[in-house]
């Protein structure tokens, strides 16, 4: 069958051949951690984080590269990822990261079996609206990049020549969908929206800013400062705590006043998972 599962809509038979994801039919997971306490501070530590391998977007400068650009980890049916929830379900919540080229076969596994645990859609934003409402029924967190203002930074860095239009669709789909619900300080349900500023982008940030502003009602936003070089592409420093500063004042400018900064040394390899054939 023909892979249309993200916005790229490839229309590769994965069962013959590999689409851009790099991936084929079967469900392939690079690594599974236990009590992942690396994501924002609303997300319980009691957390299993399911990598999954390959990526729709394949940014050149990820720095889970290892992965999202390589061929690498254990694959899974339908049925036998349907036993793998079964096996984690006393988790608090399921953090499901970079999944999006799988769509299809985890809606149907989730058809079979969801479990009680929180879902988080851990996702790149490209995604199609059309597939964000029918994950809803299933996910609880979307927590959601928002990368690229200008799509010639898309096509630049992640090959991909619409990728604002795409993301803002979906963002908008997924706050539509999806009001943030706490519990105390823990996050039941809701939109998380990420964005990573890049070394030599501040304007990028700052319009990227502009337009969660102008189009999200009360946005909850995550501004990461993590960025880590892997050695591929012209991005080859880490961000300057000017930059960094800089998409701060501006975020407080504008008046964002839900979410999370990060601090310098979250910019570390140490905090980059190492993924074997597992």
């Amino acid at each position: 069958m023909k892979c249309f599962d993200c916005p790229r809509n490839c229309g590769v038979d994965r069962t013959f051949e590999k689409g851009f994801c790099l991936q084929g039919e079967d469900i392939t997971i690079a690594k599974i951690i236990e009590n992942f306490e690396w994501e924002e501070d609303c997300i319980s530590k009691k957390n299993l984080a399911i990598f999954f391998s390959g990526c729709s977007l394949r940014c050149e400068y990820c720095q889970n590269f290892e992965i999202s650009c390589t061929e690498v980890g254990k694959t899974y049916s339908v049925d036998e990822f349907v036993e793998l929830l079964k096996k984690y379900k006393d988790f608090d919540c399921i953090d499901f990261i970079t999944p999006t080229h799988f769509s299809s076969k985890i809606l149907k596994a989730f058809e079979i079996y969801k479990p009680d645990s929180t879902i988080i859609w851990n996702t790149s934003g490209y995604e199609k609206e059309e597939t964000i409402e029918k994950l809803s029924k299933y996910v609880d967190i979307f927590l959601t990049d928002f990368k690229y203002s200008d799509n010639n930074l898309g096509l630049k860095y992640s090959k991909v020549n619409d990728y604002n239009e795409v993301a803002l669709k979906a963002l908008k789909k997924m706050c539509e969908l999806k009001e943030n619900v706490f519990e105390g300080e823990i996050m039941k349900q809701g939109v998380i929206i990420r964005h990573l500023v890049l070394p030599m982008n501040v304007e990028n940030s700052k319009k990227v800013l502009d337009i969660i502003k102008e189009n999200i009602k009360d946005p909850f936003v995550s501004i990461m400062s993590q960025f880590t070089p892997n050695g591929k592409g012209d991005l080859n420093r880490k961000l300057l705590p000017l930059e960094y500063k800089i998409i701060l004042n501006y975020a407080d400018k504008l008046g964002f006043n839900q979410g999370y900064i990060q601090d310098f040394c979250s910019a570390d390899e140490n905090y980059i998972p190492k993924f074997t054939n597992s």
